[in-house]
């Protein structure tokens, strides 16, 4: 698994609901897994970014040209055991950040 800081002009994607609303999301890491073969990013709001809590959202994404993330390429993560891999990636993130 190959953890990726994105680079500082890349870190940020805008996402809408299915109403219309645009929100802008800050990149936390994205990460690639040789078990399902897809690479993952996980994103949070940026206008939570200075918050104590901050809500992480987890998405598998199809990499641009240039290996990035492209909002318009977002996928829902469905199957439970694939779910499970990204958390404990999550968990594993979080707990070498603290």
């Amino acid at each position: 698994m190959n953890e990726k800081q994105p680079p500082k002009d890349l870190d940020e994607v805008i996402l809408s609901d299915d109403e219309g609303n645009k929100e802008v999301y800050k990149i936390l890491f994205t990460f690639d897994s040789d078990d399902y073969g897809k690479s993952y990013v996980f994103l949070y709001p940026k206008e939570s970014e200075d918050s104590d809590e901050i809500e992480v959202q987890a998405f598998s994404f199809s990499p641009d040209e240039n290996g990035d993330v492209d909002a318009g390429e977002l996928n829902p993560i469905e199957d439970p055991d694939e779910w499970d891999m990204v958390q404990e990636v999550l968990n594993t993130f979080t707990s070498d950040e603290e």
